[in-house]
């Protein structure tokens, strides 16, 4: 499966926004959820026999626009032999536009994680729950719990913990004896401890190596052996440096992996939280220097310093919703960018005050983010849920750069 980019989960998430906002007059929206695995053909015989038993809806109008619905849905799957990688969602229907009037509107989309089951609703409300939860960040994490008796690894994928192997180990147990026969026998204990590290590292490394992805590796265990494994670097060195923590765990079964991820929630959320907390820091270091330092803010700035290519970093909201918008004055031939939510009624003209005219009009953070491609500038998308996202909103609109170089 192909993760989204950042980029493709804001227009994701903008056209839930869009989605959500309809509302229709009774049960006149449809929901189709169709999972990768089901074939067109069912889903179609499934919508045909949909369409016939619709034909009982008292209503005259309802029954109208349902069975509208679903034809114009048929009328889609035509285009599909085989449901995409991810599968299919349809919101299609008639939304109330006032006085008793409806418009049809229809949505077609490919998830940006597998659908799981059929579902087909008509309802007043498209059903947009499956979705969101897609959309929760869904970081991919390694798992180790371990003592000198057992082992197991497993992968931490969004919510879901995924066990990866278990591993008993042989290493003898401690024991009364003295003399040269106890000197011998902890050799023999140390030997047969180390040999059980390396294996339990064999398939760390086979399991996580690979895996470019994986945002850190969490160990956990009952004893000093879990401080020990990490710090004797039995594993490979690229995965050494993605240990992020050791916890104290009472189990090293698959029991012990769920135990290990409740003790790590609060050092997972904060990752995502220090790093906001860094780059906002450091926006407010640059603009605190005398000369302004390598900051810039407000949409015409940072849309220039973008041009030019002196961007290094673009901080970017992820609940920032506008459009850049070309005006024209028929009157004196007068341009400006606009930069709003929506076109306004009335806008006027600096130089003669004549009404404006909108010539077109992009999606602001895609027009960004273009820029940005085009001029190796990184983009971080930063929550509107965090302190830092919300200081971000409030002082600079939801949009910030950290620069390569001054603009003047």
């Amino acid at each position: 499966m192909t993760e989204l980019t950042d980029l493709q989960k804001y227009e994701f998430r903008r056209s839930l926004e869009e989605v959500s906002e309809l509302s229709g007059r009774g049960t006149e929206l449809i929901s189709l959820y169709i999972p990768p695995t089901r074939q067109i053909s069912d889903v179609a015989a499934y919508l045909r026999n949909e369409y016939s038993q619709s034909s009982n809806i008292k209503s005259a109008s309802t029954r109208k626009n349902v069975q509208a619905a679903i034809s114009s849905i048929l009328s889609r799957l035509k285009g599909f032999k085989q449901s995409p990688e991810n599968g299919l969602v349809f919101f299609v229907g008639h939304r109330s536009v006032g006085a008793d009037q409806t418009s049809m509107v229809q949505f077609v989309l490919e998830p940006p994680d597998s659908v799981q089951t059929f579902m087909y609703r008509c309802d007043s409300s498209f059903y947009l729950e499956p979705l969101h939860d897609m959309l929760e960040k869904k970081d991919r994490y390694g798992l180790i719990v371990i003592d000198r008796s057992e082992a197991t690894v497993g992968l931490l994928n969004g919510k879901r913990i995924v066990p990866v192997k278990n591993l008993q180990s042989l290493v003898p147990s401690k024991h009364g004896r003295g003399g040269q026969s106890a000197r011998r026998f902890e050799r023999v204990i140390e030997v047969a401890a180390h040999e059980y590290y390396k294996k339990v590292a064999e398939i760390v490394n086979d399991s996580f190596l690979e895996d470019k992805g994986m945002k850190g590796i969490l160990v956990g265990g009952p004893g000093p052996t879990k401080e020990f494994f990490v710090k004797s670097e039995y594993l490979h060195h690229e995965l050494q440096q993605k240990v992020i923590d050791v916890f104290d765990t009472g189990y090293t079964d698959e029991y012990g992996l769920k135990e290990l991820v409740e003790k790590a929630r609060e050092a997972l959320r904060g990752l995502d939280l220090m790093r906001e907390k860094d780059l906002i820091q450091q926006l407010f270091e640059e603009i605190r220097k005398p000369d302004g330092g390598l900051a810039v803010y407000g949409e015409e700035q940072v849309t220039h310093a973008l041009m030019i290519g002196a961007v290094d970093t673009l901080l970017v909201s992820e609940d920032m919703r506008k459009k850049k918008l070309d005006m024209l004055c028929p009157s004196c031939g007068n341009t400006k960018d606009l930069f709003a939510k929506e076109a306004p009624d009335v806008a006027k003209c600096d130089k003669c005050g004549a009404l404006m005219e909108t010539q077109a009009s992009v999606d602001f953070v895609e027009e960004l983010h273009k820029l940005a491609d085009a001029n190796s500038t990184a983009i971080e998308f930063i929550s509107g849920e965090s302190e830092e996202g919300g200081l971000l909103v409030k002082a600079f609109g939801g949009l910030a750069g950290i620069l390569r170089f001054r603009v003047s």
